[in-house]
């Protein structure tokens, strides 16, 4: 559903006033210089919408569709062109394969162009089996026994790739549920090893200017081990794999209190942090909005972000890949997107408000109260006027949520695909 430019300016005009107190008033406090430079890096910082989470997700119990859902791939990508219109932040799709297999992939490369939108990492899926499949992934995919299921799971990882070519994507992500349930059940050295050798297998089909992105979880479907469990082996396998090979970091999947920033941070170091799957969660693996639950640890990981990048001099809007990877029980799935991209945005903002120098001097002389401070107070300062004065600048509105809801846009997109209309995917 496309969202006119003259909505937004509208909408914006009517809240500029209160904006431009606010703003000016932040920004005197920050001084010109440092306002700018983060304003700059806001503007081009964007953060890829994954298709699957555009509908309402669900759990083992139950799911609660919401109306209105993308029925297919060109409506995803209509539905992530009505978030990059609102705070043009969005402008990347990223699609899950056999759910979003595009039948024409010149017209769908089009289609997304025509909302100012690109095609962010490809997703494999063999933790499902699918309508009319060979040979069951119940037992593991790259790990199987069965050299012939080994061979299918392969075989559908280079197809992906081939999609995505056609899709000007550069990038593959693997997540495998690959494990056992029970104890004896897997030869842990062998599983490994197979599996080690699929990713080689998939890692040779790769086009030149790709990557593979190695995911990790520690539980869930298997509960007694995973073949790829956590960061350590995920970082063995890439480097195993070669330089095309990263690992990918789900902010969802690790044990309760592990420290994700220091992960990101060793990652960074060896060369070998590919990109992220921003989520938030209590228990486990809860893909709830981002920023939601631990906002404090979301800027800590930025913290070590723009430091280890800086340090590496790279770009901070294209050398890592940013994506979202959330689900959506019981909010709206396009509301609940939102606030994701800006709780991201929000917490590298506020990375990028840190005093470096002064950290380090701290760090330097065992000021341990220094260094909290200074982390803190960056922490602590709101920084969501300089976030709105970003998308006015490119043409986004300033509240995001507040227009969609202003302009009724679920009921519009139930009117327009029905309120039975289920999304694909998860």
């Amino acid at each position: 559903m496309p969202l006119e430019s003259y909505q937004i300016a509208q909408y914006n005009q009517q809240h500029e006033v209160a904006h431009r107190r606010k703003f000016e008033f932040l920004a005197e406090e920050l001084g010109s210089e440092t306002t700018e430079r983060i304003l700059g890096k806001l503007i081009d910082f964007q953060i890829a919408i994954p298709s699957w989470a555009l509908g309402t997700g669900g759990t083992r119990f139950g799911r609660f569709a919401g109306g209105g859902e993308p029925r297919n791939l060109e409506e995803k990508i209509a539905d992530v062109g009505l978030l990059h219109a609102l705070n043009r932040s969005s402008g990347a799709i990223s699609l899950h394969i056999p759910w979003d297999i595009p039948t024409d992939g010149e017209a769908i490369k089009q289609l997304a162009a025509s909302y100012g939108l690109v095609f962010d990492a490809m997703n494999s899926n063999t933790f499902q089996d699918q309508p009319n499949q060979e040979l069951s992934y119940k037992f593991g995919s790259l790990q199987h026994t069965d050299a012939a299921v080994r061979t299918q799971a392969i075989n559908h990882n280079i197809d992906v790739i081939r999609y995505g070519e056609a899709l000007g994507s550069k990038s593959l992500t693997v997540w495998l549920s690959d494990g056992s349930s029970f104890p004896g059940q897997l030869n842990f050295r062998k599983a490994f090893q197979r599996t080690l050798e699929g990713l080689q297998e998939i890692y040779a089909a790769l086009p030149a200017d790709w990557k593979i992105f190695v995911e990790y979880k520690a539980f869930e479907p298997n509960f007694y081990s995973t073949t790829v469990g956590d960061w350590g082996q995920s970082f063995l396998y890439a480097s195993k794999l070669g330089p095309k090979a990263y690992t990918l970091v789900d902010l969802g999947h690790h044990l309760p209190n592990a420290n994700i920033e220091q992960i990101v941070s060793l990652l960074l170091m060896e060369e070998k942090l590919g990109g992220f799957h921003f989520n938030d969660s209590k228990y486990g693996d809860d893909d709830l909005t981002a920023g939601s639950i631990k906002p404090y640890q979301l800027f800590l990981i930025f913290n070590e972000l723009v430091d280890g990048m800086d340090t590496r001099g790279m770009n901070h809007a294209s050398d890592l890949g940013w994506m979202i990877d959330a689900s959506h029980n019981v909010k709206d799935p396009l509301e609940d997107l939102l606030q994701s991209v800006e709780a991201i945005k929000l917490a590298y903002a506020q990375a990028l408000l840190v005093d470096r120098l002064a950290l380090e001097e701290a760090r330097t002389n065992n000021d341990v109260a220094a260094a909290q401070e200074l982390l803190q107070n960056a922490f602590r300062t709101d920084l969501r006027p300089l976030l709105a004065e970003a998308r006015l600048r490119a043409d986004a509105a300033l509240n995001p949520v507040g227009l969609y809801r202003e302009l009724s846009l679920r009921n519009k997109l139930i009117e327009a695909r029905g309120l039975k209309a289920v999304a694909t995917g998860l």
